[in-house]
């Protein structure tokens, strides 16, 4: 006797997604879940520190980065421009980052640095995140860990690359013509 799981309403799906229903849709699902996970994972020990959910995120991507661009950390961060503005800002307000422009001209390249405070605070905080990743992570076992991760990062490539047949379709000199 096999241990076969039963079907889900993805395993029969056609091109046209027929049988759908919204309850089961991947962008509703991942909404769902991503949610979930933020309220019960991140929200905690960001609040615990003073940090809202879009504060932890920036400020541990410019941790990672040690110095990184403006347009890097709004691609990285997947926040609108002007989310990751304000947040630099508040963070910048508790020197918890320092930003910097190239030059005194409108148009130019804005970098963003952790300061000694904000590395401070991100070594405080990073080890409960990992932990508390990990514990949710851990839920499934190892082999559905795999193909999870699998999933998800080759959905975010197919996301990107529609993005970037997007941004070529909208600009006519991208091929330099």
């Amino acid at each position: 006797m096999t241990n076969t799981a039963p079907p889900t309403p993805w395993t029969e799906l056609d091109e046209e997604g027929t049988n759908l229903t919204v309850d089961v849709f991947l962008t509703t699902l991942m909404s769902q879940v991503g949610n979930a996970l933020r309220r019960m994972l991140t929200v905690p020990y960001a609040e615990q520190f003073g940090l809202t959910v879009p504060e932890w995120r920036v400020l541990s991507l410019v941790a990672h980065a040690g110095r990184i661009a403006f347009g890097e950390l709004v691609i990285q961060s997947t926040s609108d421009k002007a989310l990751v503005s304000r947040t630099l800002r508040l963070l910048e307000s508790r020197d918890l980052v320092h930003l910097e422009s190239e030059s005194d001209k409108p148009r130019t390249k804005l970098w963003c640095a952790i300061t000694p405070q904000g590395e401070l605070l991100h070594r405080q905080v990073i080890p409960i995140a990992r932990a508390r990743q990990a514990v949710a992570i851990r839920t499934l076992p190892p082999a559905e860990r795999d193909a999870m991760y699998r999933a998800l990062v080759r959905l975010r490539d197919y996301c990107r690359q529609d993005e970037k047949r997007s941004d070529q379709a909208s600009d006519p000199n991208e091929n330099g013509l």
